[in-house]
This record gives structure tokens, sequence and C-alpha cells, in this order.
């Protein structure tokens, strides 16, 4: 690429951001926010697929793959000796996704 004004700009952005997410704390506190992100989009998604009762069974496939490639994403040998910061939000928000949609097939079933 060619070095612009906007893409220095672009690239100091990045690049103090990453260094603003190097606290622990703040890393950990966009985890915990991914992972409630994931968790309010699973009730979002069982109650607007749930609305219509049509696409019930495509919907259903289409959260089942989404969380497959995240985990085929995460879980690559080539992530495991280094994990970034989106690839670890990422997990977490897959994981509070499942927790919601847990969550929402126990409150069926009661």
């Amino acid at each position: 690429m060619q070095n612009t004004r906007l893409n220095n700009l672009f690239d100091a952005i990045a690049t103090r951001l990453g260094q603003w997410f190097l606290n622990p704390w703040r890393r950990l506190s966009l985890l915990i926010i991914s992972f409630l992100l994931g968790f309010f989009l699973a009730n979002v998604a069982s109650t607007t697929a749930g609305q219509r009762a049509e696409l019930d069974i495509v919907v259903a496939a289409f959260l089942v793959m989404l969380t497959e490639i995240t985990s085929r994403i995460f879980y690559h040998r080539s992530f495991l000796s280094r994990r970034s910061l989106l690839v670890d939000s990422l997990n977490l928000l897959k994981v509070g996704f499942i927790y919601g949609l847990f969550l929402e097939a126990f409150k069926l079933g009661s």
C-alpha cells in the first residue's frame, strides 16, 4: 500500500489502541464486554427467530455454522502459539452466545 496520510493515521490509531489494551484490566474488561455482548446476541437471535417461526431450522443451521467457524479459528494450531485480542474476544463472544442459547432453551423447557 502507499504511504498516505490516511494510511499513516490508521496505523497510528491501531498502534495506540494496541498499546492501550496491553493493560490487563482493560483487556479483561473488553473480554467481559465481549462475553456479555454474545449473551445479548443470543437473546436477540432466539426472540427474533422465534417470532415468525418460519425459518427456525435455517437460522439454527446458520448459527451453528457461525459457532463452528469461530471454534475453527480459535482452536487452529497457528493461533495456539500467538493469541491476539481479537481472537480471544471472538471466542468469548461465541461462549456467551452459546451460554445464552442454553439459558433460552432451559427457559423454554420449564
